[in-house]
């Protein structure tokens, strides 16, 4: 979906079943916050918008407690913001979270990738291998970023550090709205698929020291382009917000003759 709403409920019907008949209550608030983060991600929830808790209620057919399950869920994550008197709403994109973000995984898929390379094997590195032909290839923003976190998570798995994995795969989550902005740089799309062969280049070599230079390259230099962008954005949008309205032509008077 293309269009954004302003809130729940959405604007287009359900396809199927939005829940497994008699699911219980804790997989019934994992799938409400999965729908909620998808939604957030493809846009379709815009930043701002309400998320009224008897409506999103009404949407899945459950009850209000796995609704607020759900909501404190993503609120933990950044999804969302919860005020006083004023609800949930749609966190805003931010310039410097975006950085942050990627700052943060810069370091920890370091670690990660150097801690992996020795103990990649052949069947791994080949599904290392495929995974990143598939994100090269995939023109869809919502499948794109799927297969760039699997890339990124493949060359990482054999490190065999679970808690280090959770971490990463929290942060690709919350970054994945803001690399959806890449597809509004096209240029940017080409460079970063050649970054990601260069990198499977060295962990294939079994390179650690520039597997790690090239992943900290990689992120620290997306982190960058997206908190100039959003930064840029933002100042225009100001400007234009701060743009004197033009004034309506007064109608003419005429005097009878």
């Amino acid at each position: 979906m293309s269009e954004a709403t302003d809130g729940f409920p959405l604007d287009a019907p359900a396809r199927g079943p939005l829940l497994p008949a008699a699911a219980p209550r804790e997989s019934t608030s994992r799938v409400i916050a999965e729908a909620l983060r998808a939604a957030i991600v493809d846009g379709t929830l815009a930043p701002g918008a309400p998320l009224r808790q008897d409506a999103i209620a009404r949407h899945f057919s459950v009850s209000a407690i796995p609704v607020r399950e759900a909501l404190r869920q993503i609120e933990s994550e950044g999804w969302v913001r919860a005020a006083v008197h004023k609800g949930v709403t749609v966190a805003p994109l931010s310039a410097d979270e975006a950085r942050e973000i990627y700052e943060i995984r810069s370091a920890l898929e370091s670690l990660a990738i150097g801690l992996a390379i020795p103990n990649h094997s052949a069947a791994t590195l080949r599904e290392a291998a495929n995974l990143c032909r598939a994100a090269e290839g995939e023109p869809d923003p919502s499948l794109y970023v799927a297969r760039n976190a699997a890339f990124h998570m493949s060359l990482y798995a054999p490190a065999g550090r679970p808690q280090l994995a959770d971490m990463i795969g929290m942060l690709h989550r919350r970054g994945e709205r803001y690399l959806r902005l890449k597809f509004g740089l096209p240029a940017y799309k080409g460079e970063s698929d050649n970054e990601h062969t260069a990198l499977l280049d060295a962990v294939q070599r079994r390179d650690i020291a520039m597997a790690q230079s090239l992943v900290v390259a990689h992120l620290l230099g997306t982190g960058e382009l997206l908190h100039r962008f959003l930064t840029e954005r933002a100042q225009a949008e100001a400007a234009l917000a701060n743009q004197p309205k033009p004034r309506g032509r007064r109608p003419r008077t005429t005097t009878g003759s």
